[in-house]
């Protein structure tokens, strides 16, 4: 086993044992046979692009299948088979069309792939074929992996808008020349930047599906206070970062005297209004995935799993908790086809809180739209001296040591400061009394991940008011990182031109010296120091 794609990876270099996620060896090599499978369809499906035709669920396939391999989905051995084999049978019919469309394909082994007959077998094709040992030039082996793990990212928030029925082949078209681009060893450095740099661009679009799929759903966001203690009665806790799962969940439970409460990135959900109108869509439980043991242990109803960032669930709580959707954990219940009842069931047996708790609340639904509503006020403080710098501080959280930094950088940052922020990371320091200036909070939840698309719109529009660059802003990208979607984001950045992103608590060990020297020249990318000294250096 050889596993780097996540920032927590064993000794800064590679997990070799189990991931420090908890992810065994054989789900390792089942993952990356998978992605092997995906790249030898990508060679057939981007042949038949070139064609000028595509088939829509082939795409949705790939969405998913490419994201189960994402850090903290799906650690179930026994569900990567029937994906693999789809992968080969979906290429198998890729290759027919390409024929009959008269596309050449390339000479590759992975257009001859056939699956093994069992889980050992599978298990061994894909130590033959880890993501990790495919080129024997580093600094490509480097942008190849950067470039995979980036399309892990994209294939999440392409799989989220899909589900909601919002989709661009040109996000998978992408996918499928980048896939099958990483089975080659002939591309240079200046090739394998070019397509790290339109992974940044398919993950925009990607966002940008998922913010368009999210709003016409559900309604832009508006700025919600949201509990987080607790109110008598039974509960459900929904974490993870799927909407429409939420509402599913929501309209299975009305009227059964059932609490919902949001956990991690559901956070942000309550400030849709089509979600925050049902009125047992309580609160907020907790704080960030990497909490979930001490939290879900302690949390007296049904647990539901929506998407990534389970952790293995302690026996004390493992008869309550539930997955869905890609997410898979060894011995936990799936619930399938939006269908909830096992959960509401485990819910109702179970006590539920038995007396109120009332610990205050927190703030969310600053997305692009709710700004752009005050953005006068905005641009008038700035131009009057009383905004002097936005700081967006967000991304991650984690379990490793360093990321106190965020909370400290937060609560130092002088009280002329705006703090946007968006992700787990917000937990450390998401229910802080910041205060305001002239009304406008200075603390701002834009929302989950993948709503730096809302960021980015919001870095825009402010550079639009301005008559600037977005890098001649007064606005400092401070962000954390753990696994592949914040990959692709960071590529997004650099994809826009953005500089002088501060980057924590630890540099990708993925990346080769030489490649982070052309980052740091190119987008004066830079890892954080301390709070006084970024502050100092970014402030004056």
């Amino acid at each position: 086993m050889f596993c780097n794609q996540c920032e927590q990876t064993a000794k800064g270099t590679g997990c070799t044992q189990i991931g420090v996620c908890g992810k065994q060896p054989d789900v390792a090599a089942l993952q990356d046979l998978l992605i092997y499978a995906c790249q030898g369809l990508s060679v057939a499906a981007h042949a038949v692009d070139q064609k000028g035709q595509h088939d829509e669920a082939t795409d949705d396939f790939v969405y998913a299948a490419v994201f189960s391999t994402l850090t903290n989905v799906n650690f179930d051995a026994g569900r990567f088979p029937a994906l693999i084999n789809k992968a080969v049978e979906l290429r198998e019919c890729m290759k027919a069309r390409a024929a009959s469309l008269g596309a050449s394909l390339p000479a590759t082994p992975a257009l001859a792939f056939a699956p093994a007959a069992d889980i050992p077998g599978l298990v061994k094709q894909g130590e033959e074929h880890a993501i990790n040992a495919v080129d024997p030039n580093a600094d490509v082996q480097s942008l190849k992996q950067t470039v995979i793990y980036g399309i892990k990212g994209v294939a999440a928030y392409a799989d989220h808008a899909a589900i909601l029925g919002k989709r661009d082949h040109a996000v998978a078209a992408y996918i499928y020349e980048a896939l099958a681009k990483a089975l080659r060893t002939d591309l240079d450095l200046a090739a394998w930047v070019d397509l790290a740099m339109r992974c940044g661009q398919a993950n925009l679009k990607a966002m940008e599906l998922l913010d368009a799929a999210n709003t016409g759903a559900y309604g832009h966001p508006t700025p919600t206070p949201v509990p987080i203690g607790h109110r008598k009665g039974k509960c459900i806790l929904v974490s993870g970062h799927d909407l429409r799962d939420l509402e599913t969940l929501l309209q299975a439970t009305e009227g059964k005297g059932i609490d919902i409460y949001t956990h991690g990135e559901m956070l942000p959900c309550h400030g849709y209004p089509k979600l925050k109108a049902y009125k047992h869509f309580f609160g907020h439980y907790g704080t960030a995935w990497q909490n979930q043991i001490k939290e879900f242990a302690e949390f007296p109803g049904a647990i539901l799993m929506t998407t990534n960032c389970i952790q293995k669930p302690a026996a004390s709580y493992m008869p309550n908790i539930f997955t869905t959707g890609l997410v898979g954990w060894p011995g936990a219940v799936h619930v399938g086809n939006q269908d909830f009842s096992a959960v509401i069931e485990r819910a109702l047996a179970l006590p539920g809180f038995t007396d109120d708790l009332d610990k205050g609340e927190v703030l969310v639904g600053f997305g692009h739209n709710a700004v752009m509503n005050v953005a006068g006020a905005v641009i008038d403080a700035v131009k009057a001296g009383k905004i002097r710098h936005f700081f967006l501080v967000g991304g991650c959280d984690g379990a490793k040591p360093g990321r106190n930094y965020y909370t400290e950088f937060v609560e130092k940052a002088p009280a002329d400061t705006v703090i946007l922020t968006l992700a787990c990371g917000k937990f450390r320091f998401f229910d802080k009394k910041l205060g305001d200036i002239g009304g406008i909070p200075r603390l701002l939840d834009i929302g989950q991940c993948n709503d730096a698309y809302s960021a980015i719109q919001i870095a825009l529009a402010l550079a639009g008011a301005f008559n600037c660059g977005v890098n001649e802003l007064p606005l400092s990208l401070i962000l954390s990182w753990y696994e592949q979607k914040a990959v692709a984001i960071l590529l997004t950045l650099l994809s826009l031109g953005i500089k002088d992103i501060r980057l924590g608590p630890s540099l990708p060990a993925f990346v080769t010296p030489n490649v982070l020297n052309f980052l740091v020249e190119n987008f004066n990318i830079k890892p954080i120091s301390t709070p006084d000294e970024d502050l100092k250096a970014i402030l004056g």
